[in-house]
C-alpha cells in the first residue's frame, strides 16, 4: 500500500518496519498496531490504514491478536515531528468509539472520514 500510494519501494518501507520491530513490537493493546519507521527515500510524514479480516499475532502487550494497523513512515530527519504524529495516531487509536467505527466498516471512503474526523476534533 505505501509503494503504491506514496511511491516507496515496498523492500525499503518492509525492512524500516521490520528494523523498528527488532527493538520490541508495535502491538499496543486491544488489536491494534501502530509499526513506524524513518526512511530516507521521504521528505514528508505519510500513513496508511489497513483493517485486517483476520486478525493476527502480533506479539502484543496485551497478547491479543490485531486488526487494526496503522503504519507511520517519517523522513530519517523528521526529529520531533515524527513523535508528534506517532502521538496523534495512538491518541486517534485510543479513542474507543473511533475503534468501534473502524471495525464496523469496510468502505475506505468512510474508513478516511472516520481518522480525518477524529483528526481535526482532536485539533480543536
Amino acid at each position: 500500500m505505501v509503494a503504491a500510494s506514496y511511491g516507496l519501494s515496498a523492500a525499503t518501507a518492509v525492512d524500516g518496519l521490520q528494523e523498528r520491530e527488532s527493538l520490541g513490537p508495535t502491538g499496543v493493546g486491544h488489536g491494534i498496531a501502530l509499526p513506524h519507521a524513518r526512511l530516507q527515500d521521504l521528505d514528508h510524514i505519510v500513513g496508511v490504514f489497513i483493517r485486517l479480516e483476520k486478525p493476527l499475532d502480533y506479539d502484543s502487550v496485551d497478547r491479543q491478536p490485531v486488526d487494526l494497523v496503522f503504519a507511520l513512515f517519517a523522513p530519517k530527519d523528521s526529529g520531533v515531528d515524527h513523535l508528534k504524529a506517532l502521538a496523534l495516531v495512538s491518541r486517534t487509536m485510543r479513542d474507543a468509539s473511533v475503534v468501534t467505527k473502524l471495525r464496523a466498516n469496510v468502505d475506505p471512503a468512510k474508513l478516511h472520514a472516520i481518522l480525518t474526523e477524529s483528526r481535526s476534533t482532536q485539533a480543536a
